[in-house]
């Protein structure tokens, strides 16, 4: 989750919260990529989570970052709950669980953003080594049941710690024990916008299948290929999830605030307090305010960030559908919806290929893909046969871009963990069944020993 922000702009009308989004607009030749991955910390002594306090805990190893990154600290009620670049060119930032997220910075090509994370990862790691810490990247945590999972000391996840249970089943599970890969693009114009939203919206779960990385939950199978996937199938689903009017034609920046003007809001942020504001809706805030304040750009940012779509529109969209997972992946995924969605022609094809699916197509392959994986169905075939194709387009959408490194290599490599993946029909998630059923004996500490970055 996205730092919070502070902007006292005061808001006065829905035209402002439209010209916020519409804002986003660029031309192509100054789209960029950023993206985020976060991972379980754990000891390496007995692989235990990681807490907060403590000389070898979360605060100590983001103090360590701190010092070897020379980044800003963000403080929240006194505690240490992240970092940020000098130039605000990325952060680092908790999850509730003490997931440990790097948000990259907007990067020109996928060579760029993966030796940003190899960078990350690299630093985190010299750190973590001092304080007997590893990284584990998966998309569920594998042995810790939700009891045993440490809480962050951020003022924001107490509030929303209380409020999830009340909208849902899943949502301090989604909270405390996943982790994702999520890239954010850009977008030329409100058309743009519109077909690349429905376009990634439609074919998310094409992303959920190849990144399926989340098959044990306290410490044995769980039945599921992504549990993380099927988390969100139950978390708020009034903010979260799949929404019909994001693939309708009437789709603009207009009709998608004034759903997350009928959202629930979670907090506002006043001199570094967070005040809860979920029994209102952002409406009702702009138009009546609560408790004497009254909302500002600041407030807007912050809601809008707090909204869960598998598609999210800020002044950029999100791609939410990924299970976290081994290095590799964090360059896969924005090669992914890179390929899609920023080459002209790409993007028609992808546009073809996604019209064949309905609603009802979408909505079923969303509620199947947690299972079943490549083998759910997408229309009259399966979600394997759609993401053969899925693929093809994406690389010829990183061919045509034909952004080289300095050894005239393309962006296509990245996406060799999905090609194996699509060539042999089997995810990450059934890969680890099967070394959990045979090698590993049963025993889901090896997972720590044999998949930690």
């Amino acid at each position: 989750m996205a730092r919070d922000t502070t902007n006292e702009t005061p808001l006065e009308n829905r035209a402002q919260l439209v010209e916020a989004l519409s804002d986003g607009c660029k031309p192509k030749s100054e789209w960029r990529i950023g993206t985020e991955h976060e991972k379980f910390g754990f000891y390496k002594a007995d692989f235990s989570p990681v807490p907060y306090e403590g000389d070898r805990g979360i605060k100590a190893l983001l103090e360590g970052m701190q010092a070897r990154t020379g980044w800003e600290p963000i403080i929240d009620a006194g505690n240490i709950i992240g970092l940020v670049a000098s130039d605000g060119m990325g952060a680092i930032s908790l999850e509730p669980g003490g997931q440990f997220e790097l948000s990259g910075a907007p990067l020109a090509t996928i060579h760029e953003t993966c030796r940003e994370s190899n960078t990350h990862l690299a630093q985190a790691r010299d750190v973590a080594d001092e304080l007997g810490m590893g990284f584990l990247g998966l998309g569920g945590s594998p042995k810790w049941t939700f009891e045993e999972t440490p809480k962050m000391p951020k003022s924001r996840y107490d509030i929303m710690r209380a409020y999830m249970p009340k909208v849902g089943t899943q949502g301090l599970d989604m909270m405390h024990r996943t982790c994702t890969i999520q890239v954010n693009l850009d977008f030329s114009s409100e058309d743009d916008m519109r077909t690349k939203m429905q376009v990634s919206t439609k074919l998310q779960s094409v992303a959920a299948a190849l990144f399926a990385n989340s098959p044990f939950s306290n410490g044995k199978p769980n039945g599921l290929l992504s549990w993380r996937s099927d988390i969100w199938r139950d978390t708020d689903n009034q903010r979260a999830g799949l929404h019909q009017f994001m693939l309708e034609d009437e789709l603009s920046f207009e009709r998608y605030v004034d759903w997350a003007l009928s959202c629930p809001m979670y907090f506002i942020l006043r001199d570094s307090h967070y005040i809860d504001c979920t029994q209102i809706t952002f409406k009702d805030f702009l138009e009546n305010g609560f408790e004497g304040h009254t909302a500002n750009e600041g407030d807007w940012t912050n809601h809008i960030g707090t909204l869960f779509p598998d598609v999210r529109l800020k002044k950029f969209l999100e791609m939410r559908g990924a299970d976290g997972g081994p290095w590799r992946r964090i360059c896969a995924l924005p090669a992914l919806w890179v390929g899609l969605l920023y080459d002209e022609q790409a993007l028609a094809d992808a546009k073809t290929l996604a019209d064949e699916l309905s609603f009802e197509d979408v909505f079923a392959m969303r509620e199947a893909v947690p299972r079943d994986g490549l083998s759910a169905p997408a229309g009259k075939r399966s979600v394997l046969e759609l993401t053969r194709d899925v693929l093809e387009i994406s690389h010829r959408g990183l061919t045509a871009r034909a952004c080289k490194n300095d050894s005239g290599i393309d962006e296509n490599h990245f996406l060799a963990p999905l090609d194996e993946v699509a060539t042999l029909g089997e995810t990450q998630a059934e890969r680890l069944l099967k070394q959990f059923g045979s090698n590993w004996d049963g025993e889901i500490n090896h997972i720590f020993e044999e998949y930690a970055y």
